[in-house]
């Protein structure tokens, strides 16, 4: 007998969220390897869904970008000016060797993929390594990123449930016809809600007034992460960005609110905490 799709979106998630959340407690190596992963796999599904609208993505020097600038923001092996500059001369050459429909599209798309995806799921390291230079401190990048998970996952579902409930105003039509303002106001306050919960139990290191600024940044970046992800869906004519999560559609899908709103977490802690 085989198991309802709710089902396998279920036994996928008691399976995976453990996983993942002793994962991003430890973070070092094993934390890294989680990074390449979601950076990689999502840059492979950006471009097989460029690919329905005759954009050819440069695959394996984009892969191999993406790849560097992750390991580059755990190492530090180069300075990023002097990456950018070795990267984007070799997509412009390589492209003269290939016959694919428009160069500005496929350049475009490229670009696009390795500096959006690439460069969001760095700052996901780095939100995860902020507190590298103590190993007394060094569980609290975990516990950031755990607590913006849990925001983000709250945010979620309380836009799914109470958007549908009370629903009534359109919030991007042409973007995803089912999501509401009302919903995307009820995300948002349950993401502040959240996040002044998990300051006695996750975040006491964090003074108040980064506790709302977090609630805000997730409950406004986590939600807008989501709709540029079903932007590009839509113009893909696509609903998943694969099928490689059983019950749960593609890396990118899964992920796609937790890369957009890592930079900006990342931005604020870095100058204002």
């Amino acid at each position: 007998m085989s198991l309802s799709n709710r089902s396998v979106r279920v036994v996928v998630s008691v399976i995976a969220i453990p996983l993942i959340l002793l994962i991003c407690f430890y973070g070092k190596i094993p934390f890294l390897f989680l990074t390449l992963i979601i950076g990689l796999v999502s840059f492979y599904e950006f471009g097989v869904m460029n690919r329905n609208k005759e954009n050819f993505v440069n695959r394996i020097p984009g892969l191999l970008s993406v790849g560097i600038i992750i390991l580059n923001s755990y190492e530090h092996f180069i300075d990023f000016n002097n990456l950018v500059l070795a990267i984007v001369p070799l997509l412009l050459i390589l492209e003269l060797f290939r016959n694919r429909t428009s160069a500005i599209n496929n350049l475009g798309s490229t670009l696009l993929g390795i500096f959006y995806i690439g460069l969001f799921s760095a700052a996901l390291l780095g939100v995860r390594e902020f507190y590298s230079n103590s190993e007394l401190v060094y569980s609290r990048g975990g516990l950031v990123i755990i607590s913006m998970l849990i925001t983000i996952w709250v945010c979620d579902s309380a836009a799914y449930f109470l958007g549908t409930a009370f629903g009534k105003h359109k919030l991007f039509p042409r973007v995803s016809p089912n999501k509401s303002w009302e919903g995307a106001i009820a995300g948002f306050v349950f993401s502040i809600i959240t996040v002044i919960a998990l300051k006695s139990l996750l975040l006491d290191f964090f003074d108040w007034a980064d506790i709302i600024v977090f609630g805000v940044i997730v409950g406004i970046a986590g939600q807008s992460g989501d709709l540029i992800e079903s932007l590009i869906k839509r113009d893909a004519g696509v609903k998943d960005s694969s099928a490689l999560i059983p019950g749960h559609g593609g890396i990118f899908d899964r992920f796609d609110s937790v890369l957009y709103t890592s930079p900006l977490l990342l931005l604020y802690m870095t100058y204002f905490m």
